[in-house]
Order: structure tokens, then C-alpha cells, then sequence
């Protein structure tokens, strides 16, 4: 019986966390640096060398904008929404794929996001949505938007931190405060949703919903890979 020879061992395939990323821009804006990086087949957005999102999942985001629209009184025509933070354009792709949706306006204080959107590598996924006759891109600070403006909309989604307790900039967690949370709820028609994504369930945040004088406050919770699942806080205001 002949000797058989061993065979060479096979590498091992690289994982994402394996791949080495690559910058395809960075800026330095008002709020400090902002980069896109890509990383195999996904995208990466980093702020101030803090990780926000990439394009791996993106069920949370999506969560964000369907359990807005669920939340709502029935029969309620074309509702608005506003999406604070275009982020990777997940939530506003979903937002556009709902025919539901009456106006839909996003913010988002970045330049820089909103050049990858329209004329840089983030076009492939939003292209559709921004094109959309419904959707508008307001260049603005998302704070400074619900605190000064009189536009009221059916829904608030909103995305700019890593949640209520983990804010990229400090100016952000003016956001949460009884003085923001009253703001956002000034925004909102009677019966209007407040939806805030976050990396983290907080129940002190659904509390200070709740003293804020918004009711139905719950959170819907997206199991991750490893920690503790994203979550998306939902609260009404009174019809």
C-alpha cells in the first residue's frame, strides 16, 4: 500500500474583523473629523474616531423607520417623517420603499455624508431614495433644527448618536435633555411618533421620556452578533 501525502492546509478565509479597512475620504468639518472607510464589500462612517455605522446589518435602522410607521394612529394619510442623521441611508431607503410615507426629510449636519450620498461611493445604496420625489436633504444641525423650527411632522426618527447615553459630540446630549425632548415633542402632530435609535436599551431615557409628557413609551429591541442588542425607543405624543 503506497504512502499517501498530507494535504497542504487550506488557509483560512478573512473574516470581516480580518480585513484591513481603507479610507476613501476624510474631513474636517465644524464638528471635527468625519471618515468613510471601506472594508471588504461594506462601508464604514467614523466621527471623531468614534465608530457610528456601517453596512453590514442595518436591521436596527430599518426597525427605526417601521415601528415609527406601525406606531402610528390608523388611517392616518401620507404621514411625514423626519430622519435626523443620513447616516449610511438605510433608514431613508426604507423610508422610501414604503409608498405609506408622505414627505420625508432628512438632516443631516455633515457635508461630507451627504457628498458620499450623492456623488460618492454611498450612491449605490441611496441613489433610489434621494431621487425620490417625496425625500429632501435639509444641511442642518439636527439639535438646532427641532429647537427652532415651527414644521410639525407625523414621525421623529432619529439617528446621531450611538444613543441617548453614548452622543458623538457633547452639544448632542442637549437632544435628551427635558429641554430637547420637549423640543421633540413640539415637532410632532398630536398622535405623532418619537422613535431614537440607540446601541443600548436605557431605561433612565424612557423615563425621561415619560416626564417629558410623551405616552406608549416601549422599546423595541435587534439581537446582535455579541453584547447587548440595538434598540429602537418609541414614544407618542397625545392625539
Amino acid at each position: 500500500m503506497s504512502a499517501t501525502t498530507a494535504p497542504e492546509p487550506t488557509a483560512a478565509l478573512p473574516t470581516r474583523s480580518d480585513e484591513h479597512p481603507v479610507v476613501l475620504d476624510r474631513r474636517e468639518g465644524p464638528y471635527g473629523e468625519v471618515v468613510l472607510r471601506e472594508r471588504g464589500e461594506h462601508f464604514e462612517i467614523i466621527a471623531n474616531g468614534c465608530f457610528l455605522m456601517d453596512t453590514s446589518d442595518g436591521r436596527s435602522e430599518r426597525l427605526l423607520i417601521d415601528a415609527a410607521l406601525t406606531a402610528l394612529p390608523a388611517g392616518r394619510t401620507a404621514p411625514s417623517v423626519l430622519i435626523g442623521g443620513l447616516g449610511v441611508g438605510f433608514s431613508l431607503v426604507r423610508a422610501a420603499e414604503e409608498e405609506r410615507w408622505g414627505r420625508i426629510t432628512v438632516v443631516e449636519r455633515e457635508e461630507a455624508i451627504v457628498d458620499w450620498h450623492r456623488d460618492g461611493p454611498l450612491d449605490r445604496i441611496s441613489g433610489a431614495a434621494l431621487a425620490d420625489p417625496r425625500t429632501a436633504i435639509l444641511r442642518a444641525d439636527l439639535v438646532e433644527h427641532v429647537g427652532t423650527s415651527t414644521e410639525r411632522y407625523d414621525a421623529l426618527c432619529l439617528d446621531i448618536d450611538n444613543g441617548p447615553d453614548w452622543t458623538v459630540t457633547e452639544d448632542n446630549g442637549s437632544l435628551y435633555s427635558p429641554a430637547g425632548l420637549a423640543h421633540c415633542h413640539d415637532r410632532l402632530a398630536p398622535g405623532g411618533v418619537l422613535a431614537v435609535w440607540s446601541a443600548q436599551p436605557s431605561s433612565a431615557f424612557e423615563r425621561a421620556l415619560r416626564n417629558a409628557g410623551f405616552s406608549g413609551v416601549r422599546t423595541e429591541e435587534v439581537a446582535v452578533a455579541r453584547g447587548v442588542p440595538d434598540v429602537v425607543h418609541l414614544a407618542l405624543r397625545a392625539g
